[in-house]
């Protein structure tokens, strides 16, 4: 037995170091703060290579929904695939044009090609979009926030206007080590949940360095609607729990917070944007089983005799499942079904609720041009309307703006979208009593009027392609 151990420790010990991955060799030095991707090419070839790729269209065919920057070359226009939303963003830009989006080379890309109204924000419109945000909002301040889209973009260095997300982005130049750059939204963020970000695991940093972008936020707009602030609105959440009515009574909470004001009803508004981080992290199965963003975006991949994170960052499903494969047996086929399974009833309740929503935002229309031609509308009732139509409106947002299409999080996704469609109904009930009362004659199914909202974005909107058109995989769109 004693001659067995010597033999077999110092074997074990030769096969660990033969399997063990080598590190690459680093050939320059970079600073810590390095903003040019090339320059980080020397040490980390590897995971340039694949962050080139992203400027790439990915494969046709492989999403059922989000299809977005693919090789079928066709723009999906989301107000198009959910017309329900032409109406619901009519007064701004996102009414106007609201494309999926291209991969993370294109971000920035992305925002100087769309439609000037979606920039009206000014350089706030920035901070998710370049990694100088950080540096100008230290530099410039609340001009940072406030001065025109295009004069803070010219801040931003020549051979840099038009990068979008980079290495500096999540690592530390001298080490790769990963480290959150924009402290002015998610640091603060985090302080206000109480979450020590010096404390943050390496897991958990696989997470948020994703945060910094893949979260809903408010552009502070002060009395002349010039922005002033940009923050994550996760005051009363905390780490693991940030839920849609904390968000909503935030946003609520501070008419500077109120950016828009929707055509349809006249009233002021806040918005959510690609809340991704939030749905997964709210005690999601995947969260709560220990995993990350980058476990499932970036799974490793071999290069050589070392492997790395895979930069090119895309959905599981355009990467043949490759990540869900290393913890699930069943197979690409099976995996797909029940992502497929989730993805259809989250539309197919989206719709449900968006239409619903709609419904309710046309009858206050109605009720607002009734009201100014000497109709008497029962104030209390209006008012309930309309706090019931507003937490339905930001729930249909927040989950029709993430983008998983549920599958980050089904469950909560269920739950958001089924509170939603009550709220609209509730909406609803509560109007057509304010109508009866008035003496308005409201018909039984309400003509959202679509076409006109999809039609009056201009004629550069209605050249992308919508043929795409989603229907309710359990309805169809013509019997709501």
């Amino acid at each position: 037995m004693r001659i067995n151990r010597i033999i077999l420790i110092p074997l074990l010990l030769a096969i660990a170091a033969c399997s063990k991955s080598a590190d690459p060799i680093k050939v320059a030095k970079i600073d810590k703060n390095e903003y040019e991707p090339q320059k980080w090419a020397a040490n980390y070839p590897a995971e340039y290579e694949l962050w080139e790729k992203t400027k790439e269209p990915t494969p046709a065919g492989k999403s059922f929904y989000k299809k977005g920057w693919d090789t079928d070359g066709k723009v999906y226009d989301k107000l198009s695939e959910f017309p329900y939303m032409a109406l619901l963003f009519k007064g701004w830009g996102f009414g106007i044009e609201y494309n999926e989006p291209r991969g993370h080379y294109h971000m920035l890309e992305d925002v100087l090609e769309v439609d000037p109204s979606r920039r009206k924000a000014g350089g706030a419109c920035l901070t998710c979009k370049t990694p100088y945000a950080q540096q100008l909002q230290q530099e410039h301040g609340r001009d940072y926030f406030s001065k025109a889209f295009d004069e803070v973009h010219s801040w931003i260095p020549k051979n840099h206007q038009k990068m979008g997300v980079a290495c500096i982005s999540c690592h530390n130049g001298e080490d790769a080590s990963l480290r959150l750059l924009n402290d002015f939204t998610l640091g603060k963020a985090l302080h206000s949940i109480g979450f020590d970000q010096n404390k943050a695991s390496h897991q958990d940093m696989r997470s948020l360095v994703c945060a910094q972008c893949h979260v809903t936020y408010v552009v502070k707009k002060d009395k002349d609607m010039k922005s002033m602030d940009v923050f994550f609105p996760w005051k009363n959440s905390k780490y693991g729990n940030i839920a849609i009515e904390d968000i909503i009574k935030t946003i609520k909470s501070d008419p500077a917070n109120l950016e828009w004001t929707q055509a349809v009803t006249g009233f002021k508004l806040g918005f959510i944007r690609h809340p991704e981080f939030e749905l997964f992290s709210n005690q999601s199965t995947h969260w709560k089983a220990g995993l990350s963003c980058a476990d499932c975006h970036m799974p490793y991949v071999r290069y050589g005799s070392y492997k790395v994170s895979d930069h090119r960052v895309v959905s599981p499903l355009k990467n043949s499942l490759r990540a869900c494969i290393q913890c699930h047996a069943q197979g690409e086929d099976w995996l797909r079904d029940r992502i497929k399974f989730t993805q259809d009833r989250t539309i197919s309740l989206l719709m449900r609720s968006g239409y619903a929503a709609a419904a309710a935002a046309k009858i206050f229309e109605k009720l607002n041009i009734a009201a100014s031609q000497g109709k008497k509308i029962d104030s209390a009732l209006y008012q309930k309307a309309r706090e019931y139509y507003e937490q339905a409106f930001y729930r249909v947002v927040f989950i029709g703006a993430e983008n998983s299409v549920g599958f980050h999080n089904p469950q909560e996704t269920m739950r958001v979208l089924a509170d939603a469609a009550v709220y609209a109904s509730k909406s609803e009930a509560l109007l057509r009593q304010a109508a009866q009362k008035a003496g308005i004659e409201l018909p039984e199914k309400i003509d959202l009027e679509l076409e006109k909202y999809l039609s009056s974005r201009g004629e550069k909107k209605l050249n992308f392609d919508r043929s795409a058109e989603f229907k309710d995989p359990f309805k169809t769109q013509e019997s709501f």
